[in-house]
This record gives C-alpha cells, sequence and structure tokens, in this order.
C-alpha cells in the first residue's frame, strides 16, 4: 500500500500537467511503517528519453544520484517513481515493466487534454509483472482522504 501527502501530491500533478503533451518523472520520498509507504515527497526531474517524450520518459545516472542525496540530506526512502501517461489510461507499457526496479512504486499520472484524470500505483510482483498497488491520498489540509 502506498500513501501520498497533499504536499507531494500537489507536486506531482503540477509537474505532470506543467509538462504536457510530454511525458513528465520524478521521484518519490517518505518513509516506510509496517509494509506501508508514505510518501511525503517528491523530485521531479528531466525526462532525457531521445525521441518521442509523448510516449517514453527516461531518468538519468545523474538524476538517480541527485535522488539518493536528496533522501540522504532530508533523512527520508526512495520510494518509488512517477510519470505521466498523455492521453493514456494510467496503465503501465511494456517498455515501464522492463525498466522498473524491484521494491519501487511507480505511480502513474494520467493526463487527458492537459488536466489530470487518473493516479494509480504499480509494483513488480515476483514474476516482474505489474500488479496494482492500494493507493491512498490525503489532503492534509482539507482532511480528506480518496482511496
Amino acid at each position: 500500500m502506498i500513501e501520498i501527502d497533499s504536499f507531494a501530491n500537489k507536486i506531482i500533478i503540477s509537474d505532470a500537467i506543467n509538462k504536457y503533451p510530454e511525458e513528465c518523472c520524478g521521484f518519490l520520498f517518505g518513509t516506510e511503517e509496517a509494509g506501508k509507504a508514505i510518501v511525503s515527497d517528491a523530485l521531479p526531474v528531466f525526462n532525457s528519453a531521445k525521441g518521442d517524450k509523448k510516449r517514453r520518459f527516461e531518468i538519468t545516472s545523474k538524476d538517480y544520484m541527485k535522488a539518493e542525496h536528496h533522501a540522504e540530506k532530508n533523512n527520508f526512502s526512495l520510494l518509488g517513481i512517477y510519470h505521466s501517461h498523455p492521453d493514456h489510461p494510467a496503465i503501465p507499457s511494456e517498455h515501464d515493466r522492463v525498466a522498473a526496479q524491484p521494491f519501487l512504486s511507480y505511480l502513474i499520472i494520467s493526463v487527458l487534454n492537459g488536466a489530470e484524470t487518473e493516479l494509480r500505483s504499480w509494483k513488480l510482483n515476483d514474476e516482474y509483472q505489474f500488479v496494482k498497488e492500494k493507493l491512498i491520498t490525503k489532503d492534509l489540509i482539507n482532511n480528506k482522504i480518496t482511496q
């Protein structure tokens, strides 16, 4: 299960909308408690994919090092990666699966005509296939929880 607080959620959604019609990408940070990942920060990074950025994203090794430094500096764990699917559902592609790493959450934001429409999280199972992860978003300002 993964829970995203309002601060991190705003960063992720804003990045997806601002980068539309291209895919955005970034990292998810926070803590883990009893099998639950609690995301309290997100770090957008440059989509370094060659070619069509509307259908692919790539994160450089330099940005991975930057994410590890950010986690250490802020006493966070690196919990996952997010990216958007412009004008497509929040379902991982085969390209997403092949590039994924075990133990990380993969949050996908569907953006349709420049507006966020769906947010889903995925994790690799033991057979290296994506399975949907239970996702909770928290709006700490309005005490609202969405599942």
